[in-house]
């Protein structure tokens, strides 16, 4: 697997989210922010959107889930379309049986983590996972500035995910732009969040491809 650039809707026009995914057609997948003013201080969307979105178009459906109660609602993102279904380590109750129900349904399974969240008491998660999810900001909102801080922790889970053997996606989310790609990238990175920077771009599209661009030279 190479890069992957997945947009978040949230920075688009709700009014009329349909064409604004189309303008995203080289994406390799749609990233979801579903928010529940509880975990996180924003309501966005839940299921019923969700599986809007999935009828409008082919690009796979990311969702990242920051709500208070991940293990009773997560298969519902699976089944409203959603080809890969991220929960909060710190919501999850019982976060190796959520992982494996989510991948028993047909879904890719990841677990996010805040900034001040360590990887290192969840090592021996990472064989559950399909993809490990790390916050570059605090989540909530959009539009905030990247935490460079998060750089060591990207560091850090690439080489337990080496050290185990596994090939799980590594993705980080919040304030990833031209500028900011690179050092994830060879920080150890290979999934890509980026919500403002493709969204307030004249074509999204054509920043999907910059943004790939980037990471794919600093991994290299």
């Amino acid at each position: 697997m190479g890069i992957q650039i997945t947009p978040s809707i949230l920075n688009a026009d709700f009014a009329a989210l349909g064409a604004e995914v189309a303008r995203i057609g080289s994406a390799d997948w749609v990233h979801m922010d579903v928010m529940d003013d509880h975990f996180v201080p924003n309501l966005t969307f839940g299921p019923t959107m969700v599986e809007a979105i999935a009828r409008s178009t082919d690009i796979p459906l990311d969702a990242h889930l920051m709500i208070a109660d991940p293990d009773r609602r997560a298969l519902d993102y699976v089944d409203a379309g959603c080809g890969s279904v991220t929960f909060h380590v710190e919501a999850a109750k019982a976060p190796i049986r959520l992982a494996r129900e989510i991948r028993k349904a047909g879904a890719r399974a990841s677990m996010a983590l805040k900034p001040a969240t360590p990887i290192e008491p969840y090592e021996e998660l990472l064989p559950e996972l399909d993809m490990l999810l790390i916050m570059t900001v605090e989540p909530g909102f959009g539009g905030q500035k990247f935490l460079d801080l998060c750089l060591p922790k990207i560091r850090t889970a690439r080489r337990l995910m080496a050290k185990h053997g596994v090939e799980t996606w590594l993705q980080v989310d919040g304030g990833i732009s031209l500028e900011t790609i690179e050092r994830c990238a060879e920080a150890g990175a290979d999934v890509f969040v980026a919500g403002s920077a493709v969204y307030s771009a004249d074509d999204p599209d054509r920043m999907v491809a910059q943004l790939r661009a980037k990471a794919e030279a600093a991994s290299g």
